[in-house]
């Protein structure tokens, strides 16, 4: 379940910067998607590796609110480091984004298991 588990992150997490992109930018480019991404992407592994540490079960509800609350935090931080930018818009849109993306796959599993 673990590998399912960061295959439904990561895909929630190129799918926000996918997104993102097409509605921003009219240039497609795999290093423009790169350089978007690898904020969010790092964010991520640093939510996960909290996880392990702390052998919270992957799909708890609040290993999702982990692992989005690092994602955003360590990747608006890693943009901000990079010389990309941050807006107050731009936190809300990837909080309630990866927050529904993240916190939605856990929440119908524990309604499946139920």
């Amino acid at each position: 379940m673990v590998r399912i588990a960061v295959a439904l992150d990561i895909a929630a997490v190129l799918l926000f910067v996918g997104i993102g992109r097409a509605v921003h930018t009219d240039v497609a480019s795999i290093v423009g998607f790169a350089s978007t991404a690898w904020p969010f992407v790092f964010g991520l592994a640093l939510g996960w590796l909290a996880l392990v540490v702390s052998k919270l079960s992957v799909t708890a509800l609040v290993s999702g609110l982990v692992v989005v609350g690092a994602t955003v935090a360590f990747g608006m931080t890693f943009r901000v480091l990079s010389g990309q930018g941050t807006a107050v818009a731009f936190v809300l849109v990837a909080l309630g984004f990866l927050g529904a993306e993240m916190l939605g796959w856990r929440v119908l599993l524990m309604a499946l298991r139920r």
